[in-house]
């Protein structure tokens, strides 16, 4: 009996245990050395093209920067020590390179471990501003590009909570700062605090039908922190850092500059707060002022938005998507819905569109009248405009040239589509800048330009059209087809003939480059990034077409393992990467937007890493959920994720690259929900990677992705829909990851708890990686490099190895099978 004891103990410590106190990990050297690979900077260029702004960053936080204070409010994270967005991306470095030089020059001044954010251009870009993050709070700083110097204008005294922390002055010589209130209280200890009552909400039986929203208010504690961090006094700060006091303390919102400068429209949060709904639909003001700071008017009042109609498409009544007419000194533009902001409402037109002059106190004039929903408008000049209108249950979306000079002109219609058609796609009218620093249609008489990315079933082939507006004839002035390469088209100048593009292939980093349509010059060179991911550059990459078992054509990328013989195509095992999209017709869901030309950039959340490690990877394969007419994509949402993993692995096996019995299925988010689909629903993987999901589909009863019945509607879409539900049903080795401050709507930490719970109560072989600190994307480079790990384990066990793993017991610690 004593000599069984000891084996039972090994068998109890390696097997029993469901918990681990493990420190973060590190992935192999091979995927380690794609980790650390350096990030190429971004780049700013201003609108004639003189400069081209460098901004560095590390490609990850520390786990120690997310652990810095939080405070989660209203739809905000926000760190109350320092005044800023807890989540900020930062920058550390900036260097300049003007036009025709290859030297980049670094920007002199700059404070000790920058940690730059909030970017803003001078009206003349000359200048551009921005944060810095000190230990202590955030400064506005300033780099002038001629001296390419820098230098600081405020303390670090900015309360950077909320949009437009930066807004600049016509002049370029001064800007509108937010800076802390001198009477703001300190905040509550919530944690501390005791309570003076209870928590109570109540309702007067409407209908309030909102999504899952995270870091909402929850209490009156929350309520006083909320309000005392929002809370901002404006200032105007001369470049020279001498500032005074341009309005008293509020909770604004957004500040906005007219196009001439001379007026400031204002938006000002105000209570009651919500707990539930963020606070972008608490009750707001909008007033306008001149830019010395005194009241003009008052524009709006919005009360608090908790029960709109139901439907992606409803809208609030009265004035909304209020803007200025960027071809206008000081001219509002805003619309109005016609239909009660109910979609269910059959009318002609939905909305209507108005503009208003200065001083803003006179009747809106109406511009046009839209089929759909307003979506925005590309000014021109007085009278030419395309104004843009969508539909969501449809997926439509039409563009109207007009002349806001006369509304009894009819409109023509410049593009009717469904939006999802990528083939179809006309482009993006090309915009110059204007005499008031704005951006307004490029317009050559009646002629405008378009730049489109040029999807096609043969290929991309971006372009530049040329179109007249008047009778909406178009010419086709430049065709990208670079060999091998893949070609973006940024932006073009009309007047000097300049093409902006960025040229990347599979092997050969994004670089930036001039080209001339008229001069037909020779492409001049702007960016010298080179490939840092050296170690799988000659890695095999194309991008393969497929069918469903109901004929719909499917796509994905697929990439060879390093190294891999495509003469012997020995069976390797396969990580399948994929997230379900909806769609109303077949046709868009079979178009082809992958470009084997594209550069291969494996980031945090990427298969790519373990091409390294012997895998063929099939990223971005196609998941379409198709609905056509009145059917919805989710009445048949499990067997079309089932026909599409199936095709997908048959197109790969039937080029005898895998074996398709060890062939793993991942995906993020909405991508995770599909891998707990298809591992409860089918037999075609050997394992799945489910990261920051949503599994219960009853705790988001009001809709989710693109889901627009609730629960009480259509119950047996969310029951069937619901991994949760068909827990009984996993047999697959199935590793779930969720970040434990994870703010995405639905995607509760406790969706993937609880799950892991059922899951384990029946059985199942499961583990449950919980991320400190880390949201729905995750940021440290500990989290990242765990994860990896993580993944790494967990592929090698239940997918390469997996003939192995099945024969007998290993006396070996396992990666948290749970028993």
């Amino acid at each position: 009996m004593k000599k069984l004891l000891l084996p039972l103990v090994v068998l109890f410590t390696l097997y029993g245990f469901t918990q681990e106190n493990l420190s973060y990990q590190k992935p192999s050297a091979e995927i380690l050395d794609l980790v650390d690979a350096p990030l190429a900077p971004s780049v700013l260029i201003t609108d004639d093209g003189e400069y081209m702004i460098f901004r560095y960053r590390d490609a990850y936080k520390s786990i120690a920067e997310l652990s810095e204070t939080e405070l989660r409010l209203a739809g905000l994270r926000i760190n109350p020590k320092l005044n800023i967005g807890s989540r900020t991306n930062y920058y550390n470095n900036i260097s300049l390179k003007k036009a025709g030089s290859s030297d980049e020059i670094q920007a002199k001044g700059l404070p000790q471990n920058p940690r730059l954010a909030n970017f803003s251009w001078s009206p003349n870009q000359k200048k551009i501003a921005f944060t810095h993050t000190t230990n202590m709070g955030v400064e506005v700083w300033v780099l002038h590009l001629e001296s390419a110097e820098v230098n600081k204008l405020t303390d670090a005294t900015v309360n950077a909570n909320m949009r437009d922390v930066i807004n600049w002055f016509k002049d370029g010589e001064s800007i509108l700062v937010k800076m802390l209130p001198t009477d703001r209280k300190p905040l509550i200890n919530t944690a501390a605090s005791v309570p003076s009552g209870p928590t109570i909400s109540s309702n007067d039986g409407k209908k309030a039908q909102n999504r899952t929203y995270q870091d909402l208010l929850k209490n009156p504690n929350d309520e006083f922190n909320f309000e005392q961090l929002a809370r901002s006094e404006l200032y105007k700060v001369n470049l020279d850092g001498s500032k005074t006091k341009w309005m008293d303390a509020d909770m604004y919102s957004s500040i906005n500059f007219s196009p001439d400068g001379n007026y400031v429209m204002v938006v000002n949060v105000e209570k009651p707060f919500s707990y539930l709904v963020p606070y972008r639909r608490f009750p707001s003001t909008t007033k306008m002022y001149q830019s010395d700071g005194s009241l003009v008017t008052t524009i709006l009042h919005v009360p608090l938005i908790e029960d709109l109609p139901q439907g992606f498409m409803a809208v609030r009544t009265g004035m909304r998507n209020i803007s200025w007419r960027n071809d206008k000194p000081a001219t509002l533009v805003y619309a109005e819905a016609l239909d009660g902001g109910d979609p269910e409402n059959e009318v002609e037109f939905r909305d209507e569109v108005f503009e208003m002059d200065a001083p803003f106190t006179s009747k809106g004039k109406s511009l046009l009248k839209l089929t759909n929903r307003y979506y925005y408008i590309q000014w021109g000049n007085e009278t030419m405009a395309v104004a843009y209108d969508y539909w969501w249950n449809n997926r439509s979306i039409k563009g109207y040239v007009f002349d806001p000079s006369d509304s009894t002109k009819p409109a023509k219609v410049v593009e009717d589509r469904n939006y999802q058609d990528v083939y179809s796609d006309p482009g993006v009218f090309v915009t110059k800048r204007s005499d008031y620093g704005t951006t307004v249609l490029s317009l050559d008489n009646a002629s405008a330009y378009l730049i489109g990315d040029g999807y096609t079933k043969e290929g991309q082939f971006p372009f530049v059209d040329k179109i007249n507006l008047a009778t909406l004839a178009k010419d086709r002035m430049y065709t990208s087809k670079l060999e091998g390469k893949k070609e973006n088209i940024i932006d073009y100048d009309v007047d000097e003939d300049k093409l902006l593009v960025r040229i990347e292939s599979a092997v050969e980093y994004p670089n930036y480059y001039y080209k001339h349509l008229v001069k037909r010059k020779g492409a001049m060179q702007l960016t010298n990034f080179e490939n840092p991911f050296k170690s799988i550059q000659d890695v095999h990459k194309e991008v393969i077409t497929y069918k469903r078992d109901d004929g719909l054509e499917l796509s994905a990328t697929l990439y060879l393992p390093v190294g891999y013989d495509k003469e012997k195509k020995e069976k390797a095992p396969m990580i399948l990467w994929a997230y379900p999209r909806e769609y109303k017709d077949k046709n868009s869901a079979s178009q082809n937007t992958q470009n084997p030309n594209e550069f291969t950039y494996p980031y945090w959340g990427s298969p790519i890493y373990w091409v390294t490690k012997g895998y063929a990877v099939l990223d971005d394969a196609a998941f379409p959920i198709i609905g056509e007419g009145d059917e919805e994509p989710n009445d048949t949402f499990r067997s079309q994720l089932v026909a599409n993993g199936k095709a997908a692995i048959d197109a790969v096996d039937d080029m005898g690259y895998i074996d398709r019995n060890r062939v793993a299925v991942g995906g993020h988010s909405y991508g995770a929900f599909m891998v707990a689909n298809l591992l409860s629903h089918s037999d075609l993987f050997a394992a799945g990677i489910a990261r920051s999901g949503a599994y219960n589909r009853t705790l988001t009863p009001f809709g989710f992705q693109s889901e627009e019945r609730n629960y009480w509607e259509a119950p047996e879409v969310y029951y069937t829909m619901s991994p949760f539900m068909h827990a009984d049903k996993m047999k697959t080795p199935l590793l779930l990851i969720h970040g434990q401050a994870d703010n995405n709507s639905g995607t509760y930490p406790m969706q993937s708890e609880r799950y892991f719970n059922a899951l384990k109560g029946l059985g199942a072989t499961v583990r449950l990686v919980m991320l400190p600190k880390e949201s729905h994307g995750y940021r440290a480079k500990e989290s990242i490099l765990h994860l990896l790990w993580e993944q790494d384990q967990w592929l090698e066990k239940y997918v390469k190895n997996k003939s192995e793993s099945k024969k007998g017991i290993q006396l070996q610690p396992t990666i948290g099978k749970d028993r």
